[in-house]
């Protein structure tokens, strides 16, 4: 991926030299994040709050001090600001064609915990978007679990991460997040978890097209790259995760679709590049 020289976001906060804060009750490691996975999924749109109901989150979290920028020296946080300055870009015209203003996310790089208006962030989560804050909250030590425990290495597939958690924003902006919440508590939980499903196939169609104006934009991406990408939604579908952890796979307790499911909205988005075309909710098969 030929990220090198391009333009870099405002839009990152660091606070990696901060800290976080305890978590009161039982605390997730990073060493159970796979099994969060399972249970949870990769890229939640708000997994804080079944972590919470866990681990007893609530109660009110310390203030941050002013946010400070990542250092220009750090190659890891300049991949990261570059993606986020592609999906602004391409987000922005998109908005603009549509006759509105894309207001871009702030993207939190942190260690460990870090508060949020979604409660407390841990990196047992993995990446994750807050709508509460319309923030996306990113420890970069994900990035090595991908390529070690979870089988998705690449630049191209980090890139991919950080384009779905910007898709639950574009999904925020236009309220299919707040519609979906709405449901929470009037539907089954089976019913809860086939409206997730759409939800996070959509938020993957829509880095898909963000990987297709992008392209078309720089023209970074080799094969390879966009390999890398499909090989990480691959290995984050829900069946793939269950079958890793228990042996067996339960469709009916799905959150994020299946392994085939998001490759398959993922690619749509990049064979398209449209947002109607990411219309999973009006979709009759998945």
């Amino acid at each position: 991926m030929k990220w090198e020289g391009n333009r870099q976001s405002d839009n990152v906060e660091d606070r990696r030299r901060t800290g976080g804060g305890r978590m009161g009750g039982r605390s997730i490691g990073i060493g159970t994040i796979v099994i969060a996975l399972v249970g949870w999924g990769v890229f939640g749109i708000n997994p804080l709050t079944t972590i919470g109901l866990l681990s007893g989150a609530g109660a009110p979290q310390s203030q941050q001090g002013p946010a400070e920028r990542p250092p220009q020296d750090d190659r890891q946080a300049a991949f990261v600001s570059t993606v986020l300055a592609s999906t602004e870009d391409v987000w922005g015209q998109v908005f603009q064609q549509g006759g509105a203003r894309y207001q871009p996310p702030k993207l939190v790089l942190f260690r460990g915990s870090t508060p949020t208006a979604c409660g407390l962030g841990q990196s047992a989560m993995g990446p994750f978007y807050c709508p509460g804050d319309r923030k996306v909250y990113l420890d970069m030590e994900f990035f090595d679990t991908m390529s070690r425990e979870l089988g998705a290495p690449g630049e191209f597939a980090r890139a991919y991460v950080i384009a779905h958690e910007v898709g639950h924003h574009v999904q925020t902006l236009l309220g299919a997040t707040a519609k979906v919440d709405s449901q929470r508590g009037r539907i089954s939980q089976r019913q809860q978890n086939q409206l997730s499903v759409r939800l996070e196939l959509q938020a993957d169609c829509y880095a898909g097209l963000w990987a297709r104006h992008s392209q078309q934009a720089k023209n970074w991406l080799s094969q390879s790259d966009i390999a890398s990408a499909i090989n990480a939604a691959s290995q984050i579908g829900d069946d793939t995760l269950q079958r890793q952890q228990t042996g067996t796979v339960r469709p009916d307790a799905f959150t994020h679709g299946s392994s085939a499911q998001r490759v398959r909205w993922f690619e749509r988005g990049m064979q398209n590049g449209s947002v109607q075309a990411c219309d999973t909710f009006s979709a009759s098969q998945l």
